[in-house]
């Protein structure tokens, strides 16, 4: 299988970076081939801006939207865009492996993101009906490969617990999975998530590299998180909202999986 590693951390010397050396070691040793974008090493450009084509914006101002669709279908991207998107076109399962900054992935991550989703690549696919409401959540042009967060943390699991300070990893965590992932397509496998990340010993790293290994191990077999898919009858179209017979009364992140659990 292929699978393509998005990193994000400036230290190659970190727990971040020994994590990452130890999951391409292992599934190449696996036979696995395996890509890495190191965003850090590659110096990528985060903002999304007239640049990122060699065309000129097509209405009298720069739009997002409009022009990232233009350079993908015409071909116009900058070679950088491209390049990613050939790696997550070749992927069978893609890591994004990053620390928990500020409850988000770093700048440069969410800069990856930003320009290398292109409207036509990640979103802005399939028909607007009253019966379909595009190819996404659960459709999209990434469907049928998977995808799995290695996050750390400086703070303990407890301060990410049900009743945690910090409010629950799964939340926190919801816009990435649910937002960036699931969106386009992805099957969303659950987070490793290494807690306290700056305190770990030799014991606990070895702990969290057998851990880590087994992730690797059974990629294609763990069951992904139950997203709902938005075309799969579940939603109300176009209003996008879960119909009233599911889980009356209920609201917040948990609803939009089959399972709270």
């Amino acid at each position: 299988m292929n699978v393509l590693i998005v990193y994000a951390h400036p230290q190659p010397h970190s727990l971040n970076g020994a994590l990452k050396e130890f999951a391409v070691q292992h599934l190449e040793s696996a036979g696995h081939s395996v890509e890495v974008s190191d965003l850090y090493a590659m110096q990528w450009k985060s903002q999304l801006d007239e640049n990122d084509s060699s065309s000129a914006p097509i209405g009298d101002v720069f739009h997002p939207s409009l022009d990232s669709k233009h350079a993908f279908e015409q071909g116009t991207q900058s070679e950088d865009i491209a390049a990613e998107q050939a790696k997550l076109q070749r992927a069978d399962a893609v890591i994004f492996q990053f620390p928990l900054w500020w409850f988000s992935m770093p700048a440069i991550m969410k800069g990856w993101v930003d320009r290398v989703y292109a409207c036509g690549f990640a979103y802005g696919v399939g028909e607007h009906s009253d019966s379909h409401w595009g190819d996404r959540y659960g459709e999209g042009r990434l469907a049928g490969k998977r995808a799995m967060l290695l996050v750390t943390t400086g703070g303990w699991a407890s301060h990410y617990s049900p009743r945690g300070i910090n409010g629950p990893i799964n939340d926190i965590l919801f816009p990435i999975q649910h937002g960036i992932l699931f969106y386009p397509g992805f099957t969303v496998l659950p987070p490793l998530v290494i807690y306290h990340s700056s305190r770990i010993d030799e014991a606990r790293y070895a702990a969290h590299c057998a851990e880590l290994a087994e992730r690797l191990d059974t990629l294609w077999q763990t069951p992904p998180l139950p997203f709902r898919q938005q075309n799969g009858g579940d939603y109300d179209i176009p209003a996008l909202t879960l119909r009233e017979d599911i889980l009356p009364g209920e609201q917040g992140l948990a609803i939009h999986q089959h399972s709270k659990a």
